[in-house]
């Protein structure tokens, strides 16, 4: 009884140590203060002027771009990379395999300077397109990793009996083989996407004029202090990604009920 009342504490506890700071964020977005050292009254004044930053607004407009176009294509180019590695066998392909975990341990300043230094080579001019091709080469990885896991002995049985039915290569990758490994593709789309929307070091490496994004604009503004209109706009964020999880659950819930009648 007495390890049962401690593991619920401890629980208690780490799950405020997790989530107190968001609710004190979500809480001091709604502080008539501008300093976010004590909460006067409430106000909804920062989430009318959220709408008037448009240094704010543009770099969560870049961020969101970058996240949603390197996603798709690190996860396009990722299941591809997977199903690939798995089902053939070619030249230094252990190498590639060992590879793909290089971007993954290393720490991102260096992966930052190496492609600061590749685009300084190929005479690129730094923007929008080197951080959304940064974001691809760093996210490429963990989506093959994520995607390999799904593939199985039991997935080429179900191909094998799709070829001797009739199907194409075309119709089996898209009939058997994706439905069979899209909880990994769904799981490193993901992850791919979080990793491009918080990511600090490699954005600022190789971002360029006029490509802020809303991590760097955050980063930059530290110094002086963050302004509760930057509150507000992360907890709407925060509202969009709850809304988004539950509607998710919910889909998935009703599946499940009307697969088990």
């Amino acid at each position: 009884m007495k390890n049962k009342v401690f593991k619920n504490i401890f629980i208690a506890f780490v799950f405020l140590f997790l989530y107190l700071p968001i609710i004190i964020l979500v809480l001091y977005s709604f502080n008539s203060s501008k300093m976010n050292i004590i909460f006067e009254h409430f106000t909804l004044d920062w989430y009318k002027n959220l709408f008037d930053n448009r240094e704010l607004l543009m770099a969560f407009f870049n961020t969101m771009l970058i996240a949603i176009t390197s996603t798709v294509i690190s996860t396009v180019v990722g299941v591809i990379g997977a199903v690939g590695l798995k089902k053939y066998n070619f030249p230094f392909k252990n190498l590639i395999n060992n590879l793909l975990y290089i971007p993954i341990v290393i720490p991102e300043i260096v992966l930052g300077i190496s492609l600061l230094s590749i685009y300084t080579l190929m005479k690129l001019e730094l923007g929008l397109f080197t951080i959304i091709l940064s974001h691809i080469a760093f996210s490429i990885p963990f989506v093959v990793v994520s995607v390999r896991s799904t593939l199985n002995d039991r997935l080429k049985t179900y191909e094998e009996a799709a070829h001797d039915l009739g199907a194409s290569n075309f119709k089996t990758f898209f009939k058997i083989t994706l439905p069979q490994i899209k909880p990994g593709a769904v799981s490193g789309a993901i992850l791919a996407f979080t990793l491009s929307l918080d990511d600090v070091v490699i954005s600022y490496f190789t971002a360029g004029p006029g490509s802020n994004t809303l991590p760097l604009k955050i980063y930059s503004i530290i110094k002086t202090g963050i302004t509760p209109d930057v509150n507000a706009l992360t907890t709407l964020m925060l509202l969009v990604t709850i809304i988004v999880l539950t509607t998710t659950a919910f889909i998935q819930g009703r599946k499940i009920m009307e697969a088990a009648k």
